[in-house]
């Protein structure tokens, strides 16, 4: 599913002319190796470009479309016209002259099996160049003085013949285009398309995943004899054919490359595509799931239009969105050598924009600062700030993430890390209610009535549990303004067993909130007199033993409310 849905978007960006054809993949260059006709070496051009990370300016290898790259493992396998120093000029500093000078033959071999028989300027300009070059003359190369020790950091290399790239050079690439498309070994059923394809033992390499290795790893990748059956070794196991293998590793490379379009949760890497591959889906859903920053000209309140739009199943013909289009999401993992898929979700775009607004409904809260919640700020919740790691866990992150999109129950995970934070930090943010509201919302308990989940303050409410959240708050306010500038409230003494056991907590608290009116002036006093009479009258004689775990919740939500009440401006009569 996953590699039949990337592959059609790369037959989409392909027809746009946005993508390598097969057998061409982009690389990063660093230098080129400029050669005269003879194919001795006259100089070397860096082709870095300057590129903003942050608010600084770096200077970055610049990414050319060369023949596709090869999959290394420990053995010694060139590229064709492009690669690192090692196999280009026969040197490094790692202390391996004698594999250095095996990478370079096995780089000439390469180049004299495709282009011996091409009649082409640049070609014999770059055979020449491989049977004139001697490898250890290369430290004290003049054309190699000013970038040598830059050459020994491991950058690729490409050729340039006359002023002209070789890989531009018409004849040279016909002859990588006739070497990549011949069909050697047995044809077999492809997984994928369902074409009969020689299939591709080792699939070309994914970079781009946070976390994972820099060199690329693989979503598809058999490298064990455990991972063996029926005589079939490496991918033959799950025959992949070679068009497809490229296509679909071609089309994730590309999401992965456009930066502004992928997005962290925890340590999972997240991409979302629409077939058709047009790039307003992916923008709109990085807005509305991600909190990207708004172009120009968009408004939140454009935003919210267009959700609640989307959402009903009508078109929003402004931002040329379709709520009919397939669209999708992907979320991949470090692990190891490979890449773990963490989620996976094809819907109608409309569909999912549903669940992700119906999601946001449940998000909102007084006093939350985000007129759309993005997810990593709802993650945020869950971990301890003053950490070094700051990462959510991946699985909750994970299942959360899912459960959003596809529009199902919230994880009990979610409460619990929430709940955690809470017990640990003595502090409910409003991020921490919302998550509260939105996770007894969907995950429906009678235990946390719907009463109690509202936005703002319901003083209607007759929920014990949350009356005693609120009685709690009021208790706190006394406290600040019998004792201004306290450093430890009874909050810091005190939540953690007031929402769990108020049958003991309270009574002490009722002791002390006394002795704290009465440093009050008597208009004060008989404010507050008054509140905590009215819910008193709602509590009555006794206080529950014991609060379970959605109680708890109503606790807290009834809490904040309060406490979100008592800082609210209030409007004139």
């Amino acid at each position: 599913m996953i590699l039949q849905a990337l592959t059609r978007l790369f037959e989409d960006l392909a027809q746009q002319g946005k993508i390598a054809r097969p057998g061409w993949n982009p690389a990063k260059i660093s230098y080129a190796l400029c050669l005269d006709e003879r194919g001795n070496l006259e100089n070397v051009v860096p082709l870095l470009s300057e590129t903003t990370v942050g608010k600084k300016t770096q200077l970055r290898p610049t990414p050319v479309e060369l023949p596709s790259s090869v999959t290394r493992t420990v053995g010694i396998l060139p590229n064709f016209l492009w690669d690192n120093a090692s196999y280009l000029l026969g040197a490094d500093e790692k202390g391996k002259p004698e594999r250095s000078l095996s990478c370079f033959r096995a780089c000439a071999e390469l180049h004299h099996k495709l282009l011996d028989a091409v009649d082409s300027p640049a070609a014999k300009a770059i055979l020449a160049y491989f049977d004139t070059w001697h490898p250890e003359e290369a430290p004290v190369h003049p054309a190699l003085g000013d970038c040598w020790q830059e050459l020994m950091k491991g950058g690729n290399l490409v050729f340039r013949v006359d002023g002209m790239f070789a890989q531009d050079d018409p004849a040279i690439r016909e002859a990588w285009n006739t070497h990549y498309s011949r069909e050697e070994g047995e044809k077999q059923q492809c997984l994928v398309t369902g074409n009969w394809d020689v299939a591709e033992p080792v699939h070309p390499a994914i970079k781009g995943v946070a976390g994972a290795q820099s060199s690329g790893a693989a979503i598809v990748s058999f490298n064990a004899s455990a991972f063996c059956s029926y005589g079939k070794e490496q991918s033959l196991n799950a025959p992949v054919g070679k068009y497809a293998a490229f296509a679909y590793t071609a089309a994730l490379n590309y999401l992965l490359a456009d930066k502004p379009n992928v997005h962290r949760i925890g340590d999972t890497t997240v991409v979302c595509w629409a077939e058709g591959a047009e790039p307003q889906y992916s923008l709109f859903a990085g807005l509305s799931l991600f909190g990207d920053n708004l172009p120009e000209g968009l408004s939140i309140n454009d935003l919210h239009s267009a959700l609640r739009s989307l959402a009903q199943g009508l078109p929003c013909e402004e931002l040329k969105l379709d709520p009919k289009r397939p669209f999708y999401i992907l979320g991949l993992a470090p692990n190891a050598a490979r890449l773990s898929v963490r989620f996976f979700c094809r819907d109608s775009f409309g569909s999912l924009m549903k669940n992700v607004n119906a999601h946001h409904k449940r998000m909102e809260i007084v006093g939350n600062r985000y007129a759309i919640t993005p997810l990593w700020a709802m993650f945020r919740e869950t971990v301890n700030l003053n950490t070094t790691d700051k990462a959510p866990s991946p699985v909750m992150a994970g299942a959360v993430t899912r459960a959003i999109f596809m529009g199902t129950a919230y994880p009990a995970s979610l409460l619990e890390a929430t709940m955690l934070r809470i017990r640990a930090e003595r502090e409910i943010t409003p991020g921490r209610a919302a998550i509260l509201k939105a996770f007894y919302l969907k995950n429906t308990n009678d235990l946390c009535p719907k009463e109690v989940l509202t936005v703002s303050l319901n003083e209607n409410s007759t929920n014990i549990p949350y009356t005693l959240g609120r009685l709690f708050s009021v208790y706190e306010a006394v406290q600040e303004s019998a004792n201004p500038g306290i450093n430890a409230t009874i909050k810091d003494k005190y939540f953690n067993s007031a929402s769990a056991t108020p049958a003991t907590i309270f009574p002490i608290l009722d002791n002390l909130c006394q002795k704290h009116l009465r440093k009050l002036d008597t208009g004060l006093r008989i404010t507050y007199d008054r509140q905590i009479g009215k819910l008193k009258d709602v509590l009555g004689e006794c206080y529950p033993s014991r609060l379970s775990l959605p109680e708890q919740g109503s606790f807290n939500l009834g809490y904040y409310h309060q406490k979100q009440f008592r800082f609210t401006k209030k409007e004139d009569k």
